[in-house]
């Protein structure tokens, strides 16, 4: 079976066509990824996710033989694609496609069917079957308020804290510089292998990365078009 860095391959880099509409997307620096899950318990902490609900995980893989053996992490989460299957898939419309390109889940008109996971090439969605929680009698009151948002029978998923971007436009914060108006996972990186911005503007950091560091998709050949661009651990040709 192939490793994870033999599967992925260089596909030419799509910034969007339209430069006057915001497309916000995720580059990933597979070279400065520690492993370390921060995006994913700073993720669960600030959206208040029970056990068992991740919006993003990080891939583990060995590659080598001893004693020249090192580890490949992958951190994976919704894609936000510009052509998402779940959306098609989606029959009571919960699942939406917002102008600036993030793709989100209305829980009050999703059902629950599952269809999203099924069709998602990612892997990229839990369904929230129980309430569950991790300390349910001693909560505090940050964790209470935001259990209260996910409900029992419905899908979750990545919405790049879709939240916090919209309060920081408000503010006249750009989303990607100021950290009151970037994912959580973002600022949060020990790393610093996480970059957020405008596809749509060729001077933002996430377009330039990907410009000069090759930036690839993954299963790009499915069509979906994702907005998360990963940055090999390599040089690439």
């Amino acid at each position: 079976m192939k490793n994870i860095l033999e599967r992925l391959e260089d596909f030419p880099v799509d910034t969007g066509e339209s430069k006057e509409m915001k497309h916000y997307g995720m580059v990933i620096d597979l070279k400065k990824c520690l492993g370390c899950q921060t995006c994913t318990v700073s993720c669960k902490v600030f959206h208040g996710l029970g056990p068992g609900t991740v919006r993003v995980r990080v891939v583990e893989e060995e590659q080598g033989e001893y004693p020249r053996v090192e580890r490949f992490y992958l951190p994976i989460r919704c894609m936000h694609c510009d052509e998402p299957e779940c959306l098609k898939a989606c029959p009571t419309g919960a699942t939406k496609k917002r102008p600036d390109g993030i793709v989100t889940v209305d829980q009050d008109e999703c059902m629950g069917c599952r269809y999203c996971a099924i069709v998602c090439p990612y892997q990229a969605r839990s369904f929230i079957a129980v309430e569950r929680r991790y300390f349910p009698e001693n909560g505090n009151t940050w964790e209470n308020e935001r259990y209260a948002e996910h409900q029992v029978g419905t899908m979750d998923k990545c919405d790049f804290c879709h939240e916090r971007i919209d309060d920081g436009v408000r503010r006249g914060l750009e989303p990607g510089k100021d950290p009151d108006a970037t994912p959580m996972c973002v600022i949060s990186c020990i790393g610093k292998a996480l970059y957020f911005g405008d596809l749509n503007d060729p001077e933002s950091k996430v377009s330039r990365l990907i410009r000069e560091r090759k930036g690839f998709r993954l299963k790009e050949e499915v069509g979906t078009r994702p907005s998360i661009y990963y940055l090999s651990r390599r040089v690439r040709p």
